[in-house]
């Protein structure tokens, strides 16, 4: 037989074909020419002109690369200065940034678990979630969506080292965690809880700080949380916030944190002007919310089967994957750009559109918004 060892790789391209999930990377222009209802870019933040200078300023003084592991030359003062700050602001005692949001969830898991722990899962977190999952080597409970009884019964039932896990605002329908509930079930049993607040942190609290000092659970004991630098906050890179002791644990065990080159000083330099330039104008969180609301209300006002929003992302039902891929094309071509989550994004199966509120929209690009949105809706 001829040695043809990725022949396999054009069967599952035909698999996918056939489903309509084939998915292809597309450059976008230095200057937007669509209406962005995709991007996670919640609070305007990524072009702001003291964000932008501050990501200048930063690759001047430090370099354009961190240049190492932050253990042996990629830390510096900017990097400390952001976790002060993003501690302080989010209301816990510690923070340390990684590379990415991805990176932060994946060194959280890994270094709070292991073998003979448990980790019980909401069944709608984050790939980066279900991946720290897999790697921690601790045996992992999946359980129905935010379910706070389901999470009792299976940390009760393991009776040993424990954590649960959850997105706090999930990033497919854009609904929030039942955090005190689950707070409460963790309290009960002895177990940790891991919140990543990637979509919560400027968007819920008071001024943008965050879903758990929304619910009064920032700085508790027992708590953990993980944000993105790259959403809210308009740069790149994550971090986990929690207990000094926490935070401490993961300098000297998580893998992604000790082994991966450190954050990008521009990176840095640039979430660091936005937390700054989020504290000077706190009203930026509220009007997301009230854009994501907006949208919500006229799409189902029209007949849209959408889910009311709990923070920034606006989720609306498509007919099949074919049916969800040709309405954000049309979209495009009619001038706006939305996200297009399918199969195997999704846990349950159910295509959608997805449409990130932003709050430096205008009421006249909501109006846009919504009217390409349905004039482009497919009937089937």
């Amino acid at each position: 037989m001829p040695f043809a060892p990725f022949e396999w790789i054009d069967d599952e391209a035909r698999r996918r074909a056939d489903a309509g999930l084939v998915r292809t990377l597309r450059a976008r222009p230095a200057e937007p020419e669509l209406l962005d209802l995709a991007s996670n870019d919640y609070l305007g933040l990524t072009r702001h002109p003291e964000v932008t200078a501050a990501a200048a300023e930063a690759a001047h003084r430090w370099g354009a690369g961190a240049t190492g592991s932050r253990l042996v030359t990629g830390s510096t003062a900017l990097h400390a200065e952001l976790e002060r700050e993003l501690a302080a602001f989010c209301g816990f005692e510690a923070a340390l940034v990684l590379s990415s949001g991805y990176a932060a969830n994946l060194a959280a898991l890994t270094a709070l678990t292991g073998r003979g722990s448990l980790i019980v899962s909401d069944a709608g977190n984050h790939a980066s979630i279900v991946d720290g999952c897999r790697l921690s080597r601790a045996e992992t409970a999946v359980v129905p969506h935010a379910d706070p009884e389901a999470v009792g019964k299976a940390l009760h039932a393991h009776g040993g080292r424990a954590l649960a896990v959850t997105d706090s605002v999930f990033s497919v329908d854009g609904d929030a965690a039942p955090l005190p509930e689950l707070a409460d079930v963790c309290r009960a049993q002895g177990a940790a809880l891991l919140v990543d607040d990637a979509h919560g942190l400027g968007v819920l609290g008071e001024g943008g700080r965050g879903a758990l000092a929304a619910t009064g659970l920032a700085g508790g004991e027992g708590i953990v949380a993980t944000v993105t630098l790259s959403k809210s906050l308009g740069s790149q890179g994550g971090a986990v916030l929690g207990p000094a002791r926490v935070i401490d644990h993961l300098v000297n065990t998580a893998r992604t944190f000790i082994f991966d080159t450190g954050l990008a000083p521009a990176a840095a330099g640039a979430a660091l002007a936005s937390l700054r330039l989020l504290r000077r104008e706190p009203e930026r969180a509220g009007r997301a919310r009230t854009v994501a609301t907006a949208l919500y209300e006229r799409l189902t006002a029209a007949g849209l089967t959408a889910v009311r929003p709990d923070a920034a992302v606006v989720s609306v039902r498509a007919p099949s994957p074919d049916a969800a891929v040709r309405w954000s094309a049309d979209c495009r071509a009619a001038g706006m750009a939305v996200g297009c989550f399918r199969p195997p994004s999704v846990p349950d199966g159910i295509s959608r559109l997805r449409l990130t509120a932003r709050a430096d929209l205008t009421g006249a690009q909501i109006e846009t918004a919504v009217e390409t949105v349905l004039r482009t809706a497919p009937s089937a």
